[in-house]
């Protein structure tokens, strides 16, 4: 072990996760002027909101000293299918092509998923000096497939990609950086923009998606690694409190790190811990 030991910058991680996204909030909040209208919706009650299931995918950002070189948006991606409308309504003749969320997003529907839209993705949006081992972290949910699945190996091993899925620790939401503190930045934006219908909502997810600033992302995958080092603390626990150390002021003065410092003496009593097999539940 080094004298100064770091965390790795994870240049090689991508972490998936699905969230639902939904039309409008139950209780949103307007700034109005004196005497403008208070906008009006209604819907039969908050079950009846419509809302869309998307599997968002992002990567560590890459940075020069002038400029991005990747902002480690790999994609997000709507759990939608067309199908034609089986009866007129007002705003809608009958056979008209429409876009519907996938209530049930299953095994097979995930698979397709990672198949047809996620790994092309990496494969195309991969910085091409970079490695091509990746691991994609993914959580424990029953529709998620196993690591060792057949059909994902086969398509994670073409074209000098060598891609393989991990599964995050179980009840630690924090070892995602989209349960961290993406998703809530990115649903921020999207409720700025109003949504009528199921295109719309996928619409406005996508631009919030795409405005998101790449330094935010990075000083996400930072507040990680600050969780890790938390969790070394509790010695796999979860009872900490997650720590901030002036991610804006350290950018603005060009002292951001890539990756986070531990102390030795921490790391050397885990590893000592992990020896001996012993750890918190």
């Amino acid at each position: 072990m080094t004298s100064h030991p770091r965390f790795e910058p994870m240049f090689n991680c991508v972490h998936v996760d699905e969230k639902w996204f939904y039309m409008t909030q139950v209780s949103p909040r307007y700034y109005l002027a004196p005497g403008e209208e208070e906008p009006y919706r209604s819907c039969k009650s908050k079950r009846y909101i419509t809302k869309v299931m998307f599997l968002c995918v992002v990567a560590g950002p890459r940075f020069s000293p002038s400029e991005v070189l990747f902002d480690g948006k790999i994609g997000i991606f709507p759990f939608t299918e067309f199908c034609s409308a089986k009866r007129n309504i007002k705003n809608r003749a009958q056979g008209t092509i429409e876009e519907k969320a996938i209530d049930n997003v299953t095994k097979e529907v995930y698979r397709e998923c990672l198949l047809r839209k996620v790994l092309p993705a990496i494969k195309a949006k991969w910085p091409i000096d970079a490695s091509g081992h990746i691991f994609i972290q993914q959580d424990n949910t029953k529709p998620h497939i196993q690591p060792n699945d057949s059909e994902f190996m086969a398509a994670a091993t073409t074209e000098g990609f060598n891609i393989k899925l991990a599964c995050q620790p179980p009840n630690s939401p924090d070892l995602n950086i989209l349960d961290l503190g993406f998703f809530r930045s990115v649903e921020c934006l999207q409720q700025a923009n109003r949504s009528s219908t199921v295109s719309e909502l996928v619409v406005a997810v996508t631009k919030a998606y795409d405005e998101f600033s790449p330094y935010t992302l990075n000083k996400v995958w930072l507040s990680l690694q600050l969780c890790m080092t938390e969790i070394l603390i509790v010695k796999g626990n979860n009872n900490y409190k997650i720590p901030h150390i002036g991610h804006d002021n350290l950018h603005a003065q060009g002292e951001l790190p890539i990756s986070i410092g531990a102390d030795p003496t921490l790391v050397r009593e885990v590893m000592e811990l992990l020896a001996n097999g012993s750890t918190q539940a």
